[in-house]
């Protein structure tokens, strides 16, 4: 059997929405992408949401809107994709990391007042396999240093804190999603920022399209016009009419996709919670995960990659902190020694095959083939 780390659920719904975008003539962003966003924003619940070609770009944007500068210092966990941190250099800003939770893998926000200086002006929480970060203890010491938040929610649609989507929490200036090929929802690449910041969301949506005016899908309607003038120095970060109508048929699946993911999760849970060589994930009672992933540590990790790789099973790990790439470490200093956590975590992590499409009898093969390669 053969059972990759992760397969995009499609069907034809999709297939069929992509082909009528191509039809319609609309390639490149235009009424699609409207409607994509319009349902987005209904579904978070936040007043807005602007579409994006990568969460990358709507981390950019994001920190561009609440006004990061040259010299700027801004806050992150060590464990994450290196995009959360690879968005503050682009402002030539710093990227200070912060270590992590050893149940959670979230940033420790306990750490994080030791990190600020008369340099800091924001914070980005990233929501780890899609459980939210401890927000409210961020808040607090985002309003006391005058903070602004950010949040990488590139794991965690569809998830809650205490109740409230993640997307839609009043006290963060904007959150920013991934419709990346592995993501909860995916159009292959593309990526949401969402705010009730309509200041912010102003900017974004201007500086998406290099800075123009207007949307420029706007001037080759019947209503538009060519005119346009660049009122800032933008990007070219717009999305597509093709990954948007993909977008709004995955937005219609995202409640049954998470109980199949949940399900699984269920399922290796009840496998290995007793197993003394395997420790599941923790989730805090007041919160929901979107459960984008299923990370479990042991020892021994890369050798057991790749016995179950030579089993058939895919496995991945999640993440290689920042502060330990060639690039970070050389350019800004970062020392082992100051994330004993996520070096720990980071030793012993691996995460398993948790995508929608997954049968009991690929599940029960999983578990069986992990439980065998660590006896």
């Amino acid at each position: 059997m053969n059972i990759p780390f992760h397969k995009t659920h499609t069907n034809q719904e999709e297939i069929d929405a992509a082909v009528n975008a191509i039809k319609s003539g609309w390639l490149t962003m235009g009424p699609k992408t409207v409607e994509f966003e319009e349902n987005f924003k209904n579904y978070i619940g936040t007043s807005n949401a602007v579409s994006l070609n990568s969460a990358t770009a709507a981390l950019h944007l994001a920190l561009k809107a609440v006004g990061i500068e040259r010299g700027d210092e801004v806050i992150l966990p060590t464990n994450t994709f290196v995009a959360t941190a690879e968005v503050v250099t682009y402002f030539d800003a710093i990227p200070v990391l912060c270590d992590i939770e050893e149940d959670t893998y979230n940033m420790d926000i306990s750490k994080i007042e030791a990190l600020i200086t008369k340099k800091t002006k924001a914070v980005i929480p990233v929501h780890f396999a899609g459980q939210p970060c401890d927000m409210d203890e961020l808040y607090i010491i985002a309003k006391e240093y005058n903070l602004k938040v950010i949040e990488d929610a590139a794991h965690a649609l569809p998830s809650k804190y205490k109740g409230v989507k993640i997307g839609n929490l009043a006290k963060t200036d904007v959150t920013c999603f991934s419709f990346y090929a592995t993501k909860t929802l995916s159009t292959g690449e593309g990526g949401m920022a969402t705010t009730n910041n309509n200041d912010y969301a102003k900017s974004i949506k201007i500086n998406r399209l290099h800075g123009i005016s207007k949307d420029a899908w706007d001037r080759y309607t019947i209503k538009g016009s060519w005119h346009y003038d660049i009122v800032d120095n933008g990007a070219k970060y717009n999305t597509t009419d093709i990954n948007a109508s993909i977008g709004i048929i995955q937005l219609k699946k995202q409640e049954i996709l998470r109980e199949k993911r949940r399900n699984i999760a269920s399922k290796y849970n009840e496998a290995f919670k007793n197993h003394p060589k395997i420790k599941i994930p923790f989730v805090k009672d007041d919160r929901e995960t979107s459960w984008h992933l299923y990370v479990i540590k042991l020892e021994k990790r890369d050798e057991v990659i790749e016995l179950l790789k030579e089993k058939g099973v895919g496995c991945s790990v999640h993440f290689i902190p920042v502060h330990k790439h060639t690039y970070y470490k050389d350019k800004y200093g970062y020392q082992e020694r100051d994330y004993p956590i996520a070096n720990s975590v980071f030793e012993r992590s691996l995460s398993l095959p948790i995508y929608p499409d997954m049968s009991d009898i690929e599940i029960e093969y999983v578990i069986e083939k992990l439980k065998e390669v660590i006896s």
